[in-house]
């Protein structure tokens, strides 16, 4: 397997206390304002994808489809999850640009 930028800036900002996983903290924190980036599992189902697509939408937050829910997990030290929030900022604006470069290149 080749080295996952996203994925290992995505474990750099889960030890750096910058990242509520699960449904419920994600969505909490959309709503809070604290979000600055939003990260759905590509296996996640379709009304959880729709769900936080429309979240992220009415709260302009970025939101990316990208990796698989144990993938996710296992990167931020947790076991499966569906969506995650980076809610720090730089952190954030980093792991959208690498998404952006990884996301057209495939």
């Amino acid at each position: 397997m080749k080295p996952d930028k996203v994925l290992s800036m995505l474990g750099i900002a889960a030890k750096a206390g910058g990242v509520a996983s699960g449904e419920f903290s994600t969505e909490k924190s959309v709503k809070d304002g604290r979000a600055w980036l939003v990260i759905v599992a590509s296996d996640a189902s379709e009304n959880t994808q729709k769900h936080f697509r429309d979240m992220t939408t009415f709260y302009e937050v970025p939101m990316y489809v990208y990796g698989e829910k144990e993938t996710l997990g296992h990167f931020i030290g947790k076991e499966f999850r569906a969506s995650l929030a980076v809610t720090n900022e730089g952190l954030a604006h980093s792991i959208e640009d690498k998404l952006k470069l990884t996301l057209t290149t495939e």
